[in-house]
């Protein structure tokens, strides 16, 4: 089970959306299949009201013409699922190619190991993502604290954490800008990092699968990532180690990384 007090944040990093996207209305189901029972079928007006949305397929299709996808809830007050689609500019992103965010926060009340894994790969997988991943609330605040600025010098981040480039300084959508506690990596993510590696990788991928689109997801730790247990803090040291390219640790060769 996942940690029953934790809300639970996926983010998923897909390529810029298009005209009449198709992949926005395939995540949405790909969320709706992945958790028990889920229905995304309400939005959240500006003023906070909770709308149902009858027509939520046509709604969607509609979005999807102006290359949004808007803000999508299962309207259930004490297991509160949220659901929505945000650009990042080209200036913004890595490689100065616009990327495409999809967001989700799923509660405690619902949140099981298991569907937030299938969550996460499906999701991913519909939207064509580059990378993905999954943190307990609150984590992002320490990742937050990762990133290196201009001008943060000496820059030390918390726990131990190595330092890591903004990512629009990163060379490729392709480069994870962190780590989470359950990752998404596409095909391409994964070449890129060298993962697998059968005699490196031997306990990650004890907790690791192959996706249907030759992606992977790997699991750092059984449990929620938690940063005040030691050894937690030492399985995600030891993977930042092991992948000294995610947070554009590691130098590249010149040029884009194929897909």
């Amino acid at each position: 089970m996942a940690d029953p007090r934790k809300t639970f944040v996926l983010i998923a990093y897909a390529p810029a959306l298009v005209r009449d996207d198709r992949r926005t209305l395939a995540a949405t189901h790909a969320m709706e299949r992945a958790v028990p029972g889920l229905r995304l079928d309400r939005t959240i007006s500006d003023d906070g009201t909770v709308l149902a949305l009858p027509q939520r397929d046509a709604w969607l299709t509609d979005a999807a013409a102006r290359m949004e996808l808007p803000m999508l809830c299962n309207g259930d007050e004490d297991a509160l699922v949220t659901f929505y689609g945000l650009d990042t500019s080209a200036g913004s992103s890595p490689g100065g190619l616009p990327v495409f965010e999809i967001h989700a926060e799923v509660p405690p009340a619902i949140a099981t190991t298991s569907s937030l894994r299938d969550a996460l790969v499906s999701v991913s997988e519909a939207a064509h993502a580059f990378w993905a991943r999954v943190l307990p609330e609150g984590l992002a605040l320490i990742v937050a604290r990762q990133f290196h600025h201009l001008g943060d010098e000496p820059h030390s981040p918390p726990r131990g954490l190595p330092s890591l480039k903004l990512p629009w300084e990163l060379r490729s959508p392709d480069v994870p800008h962190y780590l989470g506690w359950l990752n998404y990596w596409s095909a391409a993510t994964a070449r890129l990092l060298g993962f697998p590696d059968a005699t490196r990788d031997a306990e990650l991928l004890t907790r690791s699968r192959r996706t249907a689109s030759g992606g992977w997801l790997v699991q750092l730790t059984e449990a929620p990532l938690d940063l005040d247990d030691p050894a937690h803090l030492d399985a995600l040291l030891r993977a930042y180690a092991r992948f000294p390219e995610i947070g554009g640790r590691a130098p590249f060769a010149a040029g884009p990384v194929s897909r």
